[in-house]
Order: C-alpha cells, then structure tokens, then sequence
C-alpha cells in the first residue's frame, strides 16, 4: 500500500509540475484584443433618453473601462451644459417678449 501511495504521489506532482511549467513556448491563453463599445453614442444628433437606456458599456476584469465611461461622461456632460444654455437663451427670449405691464396673466385683467 505504501508503495502504490508513493507512485500516486510522484504521478501527481509531475502532472502537476508539466501542467504549470510545460506549456513549450504557446501561451496559456492567447491575448485577446480588449473589448470596445458596440454601439456608442450617436454623433450626427444629440443623445436622447433611448440611447443611454440602450448604452452598454464593455465590461473588464476589474469593472468597466474608464476610457469608455469617461468618454460618455464628457459626452452627456457637454450636451447637458449645451441644453441648459439653450434653455436659459429661450427664458431670457421669453421674459424679454412678454410685455413689462402684463403681470404674467394671458388676455389681459378679468
């Protein structure tokens, strides 16, 4: 019995042993060309609710690539600041037209 104990032994440290070290010269796994964004952010139009909704961001071994995240962060970021210029450019147009002794009421004083 203790001889059968000590081949098995011997068989699995060099099983072991070839599995680790003997590869030849090939790697394990072969590189593999890092995952980028399928479908990104449009760039003709601005971005709408639908396409964040469908925005999937590559995923790495250690959570998302910061390149992509930053890349769409900086892309909403910009268009949010752009909306909000065009929002308050449109307040101002409409605070200019109304007319100064209206009070804000449509069709005059009831």
């Amino acid at each position: 019995m203790f001889w059968f104990l000590l081949i098995t032994m011997v068989v699995v440290v060099a099983a072991v042993t070839l599995a680790v070290v003997g590869g030849g010269d090939s790697e394990v796994l072969p590189e593999v060309a890092p995952e980028q964004l399928v479908d990104p952010l449009p760039t003709a139009r601005p971005v709408d609710r639908a396409d964040v909704e469908a925005l999937r961001l590559p995923v790495t071994a250690r959570g998302y690539r910061m390149a992509d995240v930053d890349d769409v962060l900086v892309r909403l970021g910009a268009e949010l600041a752009e909306r909000d210029a065009r929002i308050a450019e449109l307040e101002e147009a409409l605070a200019g037209a109304a007319p100064a002794g209206d009070g804000g009421t449509e069709g005059g004083e009831k």
